[in-house]
């Protein structure tokens, strides 16, 4: 009996930086410059050479993704995407945040990647509705895994409770 992408996906909640997968995805910003939130607890724990790394990617367009060597993280490569800024959802944030998602989820694909981590994407400073970009976020790495044998798993790691508990539902419908 083949695995259901919902046996596939996991919610925790934690510090990305600290767990055990393949990969981490950073929620970076256009210049792949330094940042704050994720970007910035990420680039602390891998050390300056990430930085170094993703200066000579020469950025990343909002939707998709760059890869990195994880340096000194756990995880062995930190697959950076750019998140849409929210305008109130008339721009194609929805379709950017979507593709997101999915051109990590190709990233992690053409890596071998096994296990996967990602943030919740553009729902800080950019301002993206945490609910809608939850659903946008479970329904795009469901889609993938109905199709793809890799990533085997993917963790969705909310830093606060408010997050948690979104995800956490939402994969719960998923499965009913």
């Amino acid at each position: 009996m083949a695995v259901q992408p919902g046996e596939r996906m996991q919610v925790v909640r934690g510090n990305i930086t600290q767990l055990q997968v393949d990969a981490i995805v950073n929620a970076a910003n256009a210049s792949l410059a330094p940042g704050g939130g994720v970007d910035g607890a990420i680039r602390r724990a891998a050390g300056p050479e990430l930085d170094e790394a993703c200066r000579q990617l020469g950025g990343c367009p909002p939707g998709e993704a760059r890869i990195t060597p994880g340096f000194r993280l756990p995880a062995r490569y930190v697959i950076h995407t750019v998140g849409p800024i929210y305008h109130g959802g008339q721009l194609g944030e929805a379709q950017l945040l979507r593709s997101c998602y999915i051109n990590s989820l190709r990233l992690a694909l053409e890596k071998g990647i096994r296990s996967i981590a990602f943030p919740c994407i553009s729902t800080g400073v950019y301002g993206y509705p945490k609910s809608e970009a939850c659903v946008i976020a479970v329904t795009a790495v469901s889609e993938w895994l109905r199709d793809q044998e890799l990533p085997e798993r993917v963790i969705f790691c909310c830093f606060d409770e408010e997050d948690y508990i979104l995800y956490k539902k939402q994969l719960q419908e998923l499965s009913a």
